[in-house]
């Protein structure tokens, strides 16, 4: 295949239908060469136009998919295979990983010692309170959208990954010139549902890599720095500030289970979140030098920051705990009129016995609609409106998101363009939406997809929960509504249960797919489902002890199959050979 013709590189514009991007091909180019050598050292004869463009994908799967990439990645290694990666994509918690690697410019020339120290974080102590809290406060006052996903990165996924990395994607452009080209994965929220009812016009799958953020399938992008920048018209307005990140880390991985155990695991963090917040106060005898070092905000940091501190801290905690208490008893079912009588009665003490005429509108209001999400909205707005301490303005602001399900809101850089290669409804909003790609599929097929990176071979590690097949068939399943090509993924149903740990799917003229289920019956023989009990999704964080077992057990799925993944290579150079078909695709 010839490489296509550079496209120069474009800042504040957006570009619909590009060439492939200019880092990116120059990336490529040398990546190439990386493999093409590493070939040569495997033995597998091919000319430099014959070295197969080869994906590796890492699934969703929270902490469990942050430490089975990490073993299989360093298992790569050793058999000789990690070179031969062209791209490296990932979703969800794959995308921790991806994080924590490429933090260390050329991650994969020294990768046991790069392993070794991710490893040495995952078993420390963790990111303290005070240093979370920092980082919201920086996400609360630095940022124009404050969602969800700020709250997210900051108290929850630092949980997991044990660290606040606040290096922006773009410093990493000219760091990994030795290793696969990184893309993270996310969907547009509101694409989301339209996809999933067949509204194939719309494109739900957006990538952000060091280069460029886009749209895979309709192909339009803006440069990275540029993303969540205002845009009209199609050129970039003012400057927003770019992500960094721990930010990106939420942004990706946010989907640890379905909507309603979030919202639970939502309140319950705030719960706690509140009661340490109400703690640290009463430890410093709400003294003005406590209060200071605690919770004060910086007027040469942040703007519109200097309120005055006037109702008492102790009302707003009872307001926000008895908040929180009320979403998670509707979420359970349960009465929540008692402490609604007592949010209304410390509301209206916070406001001097000034809210008398609005309580008695705002209860007939709830009487009428008995709806949870008006009466939360209602009294975040309430209790802001009391001109209250940081952080408790956050957390009810974090509040209104929850009703709201506000996630990863970014400016939309399509806004008021007329292009007619981009579906109708991108180009209307202001915002958009950006979510965990697991929601949708929580394998990132459609960021290696993209025509223009022609690849020949995809290598699908999955590690996610449930069906051990669900990814490559939603991927089959949508590629054929689309015309997109990619193999006929043949019936395994009789292998859910008990899957094996490697499968192949071919075909004429499209990419050959390598799927491998993290846990299966040759890596965990008759403990499969103690193993998949041991290591859900939806669980703490691991100890020591299963770090090291979880990245013995995805290891094994690369060390036991050294061979077969060498055969499905010399497949792909045999093919690109032949003009990507032979006569034993089947």
């Amino acid at each position: 295949m010839s490489a296509p013709k550079t496209q120069p590189q474009t800042r504040g514009k957006v570009k619909i239908k590009p060439l492939p991007n200019k880092g990116e091909l120059e990336f490529v180019a040398s990546r190439r060469n990386t493999v093409f050598q590493t070939l040569k050292k495997l033995q597998i004869p091919c000319s430099r136009r014959e070295v197969p463009n080869i994906a590796l994908l890492g699934s969703g799967g929270g902490q469990r998919a942050m430490v089975g990439l990490l073993g299989s990645l360093v298992e790569l290694d050793k058999a000789g295979l990690l070179d031969c990666m062209l791209y490296l994509s990932g979703v969800s918690g794959s995308t921790w990983c991806m994080a924590s690697l490429y933090k260390e410019p050329n991650w994969s020339t020294k990768l046991e010692t790069v392993k070794d120290k991710i490893i040495e974080r995952l078993k420390g102590p963790g990111v303290s309170l005070m240093d979370k809290l920092e980082k919201l406060k920086k996400y609360y006052y630095g940022k124009k959208f404050f969602s969800l996903t700020d709250f997210w990165a900051a108290m929850i996924v630092t949980l997991f990954v044990k660290e606040i990395d606040e290096q922006a994607l773009t410093e990493q452009r000219d760091q990994h010139n030795k290793d696969p080209f990184p893309i993270y994965t996310v969907i547009d929220k509101q694409f989301q549902q339209a996809s999933k009812d067949a509204h194939l016009s719309a494109d739900p799958w957006f990538e952000i890599n060091p280069h460029e953020a886009g749209y895979s399938l309709t192909g339009a992008f803006v440069d990275t720095s540029d993303f969540g920048s205002p845009f009209h018209e199609g050129s970039k307005k003012d400057e927003e500030g770019e992500f960094d990140m721990l930010y990106l880390q939420g942004l990706c991985g946010s989907a640890i289970a379905d909507e309603q155990q979030i919202k639970e695991y939502l309140w319950q963090n705030l719960k706690g979140l509140i009661k340490e917040i109400k703690t640290r106060f009463e430890a410093t005898g709400k003294e003005e030098s406590g209060r200071e070092s605690l919770m004060k905000v910086e007027n040469e940091d942040f703007e519109n920051t200097s309120k005055v501190i006037s109702p008492p801290e102790d009302k707003s905690y009872q307001v926000l705990m008895d908040l929180v208490d009320m979403n998670l008893c509707a979420l359970e079912g349960k009465d929540t009129s008692g402490l609604d009588e007592s949010i209304r009665k410390n509301l209206n003490e916070l406001s001097g016995g000034n809210n008398q005429g609005k309580k008695e509108e705002t209860t007939e209001m709830r009487k009428i609609n008995q709806d949870i999400r008006s009466i939360t909205m209602d009294v975040c707005n309430n209790l802001i409106g009391q001109n209250i301490l940081w952080p408790f303005d956050a957390v009810a602001n974090i509040c209104k998101c929850i009703p709201q399900w506000i996630w990863g809101r970014k400016y939309n850089f399509l806004h008021n363009m007329t292009d007619g290669a981009v579906p109708a409804a991108l180009l209307q909003n202001e915002t958009r939406d950006y979510i965990d790609a697991g929601l949708l599929n929580n394998s990132p097929y459609f960021s290696v997809l993209r025509k223009d990176r022609d690849i020949d071979l995809i290598i699908s590690l999955d590690f996610s929960a449930g069906d051990p097949f669900m990814t490559v068939n939603n991927a089959a399943a949508t590629c054929r509504k689309l015309k997109i090509p990619f193999p006929e993924v043949k019936d395994t149903s009789q292998d859910k249960d008990k899957p094996k740990d490697f499968y192949v799917f071919k075909g004429k003229n499209v990419p050959t797919v390598i799927h491998i289920p993290l846990f299966n019956v040759v890596n965990c023989g008759d403990k499969l489902t103690k193993w998949q009990e041991d290591y859900s999704t939806f669980q703490r964080s691991f100890d020591a002890e299963m770090i090291t077992n979880l990245m013995e057990v995805a290891g094994k799925n690369i060390s036991n199959n050294r061979e077969k993944l060498l055969v499905e290579i010399r497949a792909a150079v045999e093919k690109k050979r032949n003009g990507r078909f032979t006569l034993n695709d089947k």
